[in-house]
């Protein structure tokens, strides 16, 4: 990662809170040990943790090369909706990571697709070929992976300029009155834990639509379609209005369905093709815990 500098304007109080605020894909913890380490400097001087800054003061960042992990390809099963010579479309298991980091170093999508597709792109860095976009840990569903780089290069412009299609299927807490609902909140990292995302006023903008689909006693079954792509978006939003997601273990209430987290299935699909130009789709079911799910609770209502 490169260096980053900015100057103190405004900004005021210990340096280890000021830098998160400013970079919010840093964590307070990732900062406070990268000034311990000295890859942080105020003034060309090394400061502590605790230094309070001041306008003027020049902040310089030299992030510590990543730790290089090496990828093993794996013979993991992998469901694949669809495979051509650009991409591969996936059905991801809930409780797969997506891609290595820290205490993730194989088990992962990209370990089986390195074992059973052999060549991905490599526009990102070494630990992700292949990966346009993301889901959850414990969401379930759709994703599209690109094969070679002007597939993934077409995939990524898509996402941008917010033309693709991606629907979920989400259980959450509460009886939602309303058919149909949007919620346009911006997202960034929470204040108060530096570990979640939530709905912030300098965040970035983060746009969901809904539509119920069935309601149960004390749950509803929605349908979200999301135009933006933040991190944890849906699960943000929907505790932002008051009906977190079922089973959901960072942003659920403690008293939830039993479960492996929380109930979000990435059902539907959709893209122009890279090369052809031609719309794909494509629909994935609801994987057994999640269908099991919901006959229990009709069941229990009848």
């Amino acid at each position: 990662m490169d260096r980053l500098n900015f100057t103190v304007t405004d900004e005021t109080g210990r340096i280890d809170k000021v830098i998160p605020e400013k970079y919010s894909d840093f964590s307070r913890s990732q900062i406070q040990t990268w000034l311990k380490e000295g890859h942080v400097r105020v003034n060309g001087r090394i400061e502590k943790a605790n230094y309070k800054v001041k306008a003027g003061d020049v902040v310089t960042i030299e992030p510590p090369e990543p730790e290089v992990l090496d990828l093993i390809p794996e013979n993991i099963p992998l469901d694949i909706v669809y495979e051509d010579k650009e991409l591969v479309v996936v059905n991801k298991p809930q409780g797969m990571v997506v891609h290595p980091s820290a205490g993730h170093s194989s088990g992962t999508l990209v370990n089986a697709l390195l074992y059973h597709i052999k060549d991905l792109s490599s526009i990102n860095d070494v630990i992700r070929p292949g990966i346009v976009h993301r889901i959850d840990k414990d969401t379930s569903g759709l994703l599209v992976v690109a094969k070679t780089n002007r597939a993934h290069e077409s995939l990524a412009a898509q996402l941008k300029e917010k033309t693709t299609l991606r629907k979920y299927a989400a259980l959450v807490h509460g009886v939602i009155p309303h058919e149909r609902g949007t919620i346009d909140a911006p997202i960034g990292r929470s204040k108060e834990n530096r570990q979640k995302q939530a709905v912030v006023k300098d965040g970035k903008a983060a746009v969901t639509h809904f539509k119920v689909l069935e309601r149960f006693a004390r749950f509803t079954l929605i349908e979200c379609q999301l135009e933006t792509g933040r991190t944890h978006q849906i699960r943000v939003h929907m505790q932002y209005i008051g009906h977190p997601l079922a089973g959901d273990p960072v942003y659920g209430p403690r008293k939830t369905l039993a479960g492996n987290g929380q109930f979000l299935h990435a059902a539907a699909l959709g893209f122009k093709h890279p090369v052809s130009g031609e719309w794909l789709e494509f629909e994935a079911p609801l994987p057994p815990v999640f269908r099991d799910t919901l006959e229990r609770i009709a069941s229990s209502e009848k």
